[in-house]
């Protein structure tokens, strides 16, 4: 007897293959570590800069606020409103092309920052990255949608957004390293520039080898689209123009209220703790930037990896047993289990015990983040899969990444107006907002059952 889970998981199943063979497991999971890979650069790019705050601040003149804004808000919203028309291309064109062209953009953007010697000349460049990177995730999530099965895309998805985490971490370990380097040689030189500062010569150093990457993406074929007609599955279904997308998102708004919002809230609270928790290890604890980056950097590569594939890989098996909102409830879980820990390390006395503390906070924040993007791509019709991620990331990230480290930075600047009480800043965001992020996703599980279903009765009447 079929559970009404796994009937919705066979309905969505259907759905999606009408009769268009999978690639090999093989050559599938080869794609999503080159995805993941691209994903660790476009992290690394877009995470250096917490690394860097406090010789930018010096060198550039800066308040907290404004270097928030150069990791947040500048970034962000340009990544946000040029995800939404690159991702409809997404859904039509070739989308191994755009990321390729995407990287060579961010990579270069980033490599720019190296060159910045004004706030607003940084703040262009850092929209430069951020409009390179919009082609990646709404192309990536779509490919990995064609190339595995729903009860799989969990773990897949989970695994290409570990490169978040594989990035972050490794933007810290990197950057410092570097630092280390750049402080002890006497001049640093870059070609075609001339000297640079230690903090400029580290945008070089991550930038560069994305440029070299971009010849990896030649590997990967842009897999056959499964948004095909029932009846002639040699048919490939255009994409809609996007008043249809907004009003299937009207259509289940509930449900894509309470998930893109109760991430986001994930988000805001991840995002400011990435950009601040280096600076309050180095204000509070005395930690030199190397020693933060190298210590910090590790805890977020192996706990924040670790936890965001187990999170895919417990709604996968949660699917399999008839959980219909699996993903949406281990989203939840890890919003919850992450709010003990952000009162947690914030309050430890040695850098020891914060960066012990920060491990399961780190495994915490990333549970929700592949199983997220997972839930969208199975509650989206297949010729729309690259327009809904362009918006959930344009709702996540608007909000996240670009409130979130300024929302700490506010804190610090106008509420305890100290630098050295970062910390407390970390503890009432993380706290406050994680716990909202929570109950949001658990009122909207109840709804994306009710969207599942919806989706099956869509697809009867569209992909004809």
């Amino acid at each position: 007897m079929s559970t009404p889970g796994s009937s919705d998981s066979h309905a969505i199943a259907d759905s999606n293959t009408l009769g268009v063979p999978y690639p090999s497991e093989r050559y599938a999971w080869y794609v999503v570590i080159i995805l993941m890979i691209v994903y660790v650069f476009s992290f690394v790019d877009r995470q250096i800069l917490s690394l860097l705050v406090d010789p930018i601040k010096t060198d550039l003149e800066l308040s907290d606020t404004q270097i928030s804004y150069l990791g947040g808000f500048t970034f962000a919203l340009f990544y946000t409103f040029f995800g939404i028309p690159i991702a409809r291309w997404a859904d039509s064109k070739n989308r191994t092309t755009l990321i390729t062209v995407g990287l060579a953009v961010w990579s270069f953007f980033t490599m720019l920052c190296g060159t910045a010697s004004r706030f607003w000349a940084f703040a262009f460049y850092r929209m430069g990255v951020g409009v390179g990177e919009a082609t990646l995730s709404p192309s990536a999530y779509s490919i990995i949608s064609d190339m595995f099965r729903p009860e799989r895309l969990a773990v897949a998805i989970s695994l290409y957004s570990a490169g978040i985490y594989i990035g972050s971490g490794l933007a810290q370990v990197f950057g410092g390293i570097i630092i280390g380097f750049a402080v002890s040689a006497t001049e640093l030189t870059v070609p075609f520039v001339g000297p640079v500062a230690p903090w400029q010569y580290v945008f070089f150093a991550v930038g560069f080898p994305g440029l070299i990457f971009t010849l990896a993406l030649l590997t990967v074929r842009e897999p056959m689209r499964r948004n095909r007609s029932r009846l002639d599955p040699s048919k490939v279904i255009q994409p809609p123009p996007i008043s249809e997308v907004l009003a299937y998102i009207r259509a289940n708004s509930k449900t894509f209220l309470f998930h893109n919002l109760g991430i986001a809230f994930t988000s805001f609270v991840s995002y400011g703790a990435a950009y601040w928790v280096p600076s309050y290890l180095i204000r509070v604890h005395g930690l030199t930037a190397q020693e933060t980056g190298i210590y910090y950097g590790w805890v977020v590569v192996i706990f924040g990896t670790a936890g965001i594939v187990l999170g895919g890989y417990l709604a996968d098996v949660l699917t399999q047993r008839g959980k219909a909102a699996a993903k949406m409830q281990v989203a939840m879980l890890g919003a919850l289990l992450g709010v003990p820990f952000s009162v947690l390390y914030p309050l430890m006395s040695t850098p020891t015990a914060a960066l012990l503390a920060l491990c399961p906070a780190a495994f915490a924040a990333a549970m929700p983040l592949g199983v997220a993007a997972a839930a969208i791509q199975q509650i989206m019709p297949a010729n729309m899969r690259a327009q809904g991620s362009a918006l959930y990331l344009f709702v996540i990230n608007l909000i996240g990444l670009g409130l979130g480290p300024s929302a700490v930075a506010w804190c610090t600047d106008y509420i305890f107006k100290d630098p050295d009480k970062v910390n407390l800043s970390l503890l009432w965001v993380g706290t406050s907002f994680g716990l909202v992020s929570a109950l949001l996703l658990y009122f909207g599980s109840k709804h994306y059952r009710a969207t599942l279903a919806y989706l099956e009765n869509y697809n009867k009447k569209h992909l004809i």
